[in-house]
């Protein structure tokens, strides 16, 4: 399935769009993973938006994306979502393919941290990204730093 693959700086986005992200957040990351934790965390405003909508129109993969100095020393990516409904096509390869040539677009060539949940350690590593430092728990759930040089 080819995506229809749109990046914006939050103020640029609409209504529309921020709604379908917010939605798909809520839905992933707080229903789905039983997770009530604060999603609104203030740091929308100074990401990029990377957002992959169906052929439908439906947003069907989405990531932010932060310069460096924002959440980590270096560029980052987080809040790495598909949604259910699409997730038997591959595109979490693709959204992260799509994610990395963003932030070399948007900050150029430099490292790349994550907070990569645990058990998604081995598919972060077959982009490059490797572990650094000692796992922790956020909002419950293990997780480690992760940085692609």
């Amino acid at each position: 399935m080819t995506l229809i693959w749109i990046l914006k700086p939050f103020p640029a986005l609409t209504l529309p769009e921020l709604y379908a992200l917010l939605q798909l957040r809520a839905e992933v990351f707080v229903v789905e993973q039983a997770c009530p934790f604060q999603d609104l965390d203030g740091q929308d405003q100074a990401a990029h938006h990377l957002l992959g909508y169906a052929p439908d129109g439906e947003l069907a993969a989405y990531t932010r994306l932060f310069g460096a100095g924002i959440t980590y020393p270096e560029a980052s990516i987080g809040r790495v979502v598909v949604s259910p409904r699409y997730r038997r096509y591959g595109l979490g390869r693709a959204l992260l393919q799509q994610s990395i040539a963003a932030v070399g677009e948007l900050f150029g060539p430099q490292p790349i941290q994550i907070g990569a949940q645990l058990y998604l350690q081995a598919f972060y590593e077959d982009f490059g990204f490797r572990q650094v430092g000692e796992g922790y728990l956020e909002d419950g759930i293990p997780h480690i730093h992760m940085v692609r040089a």
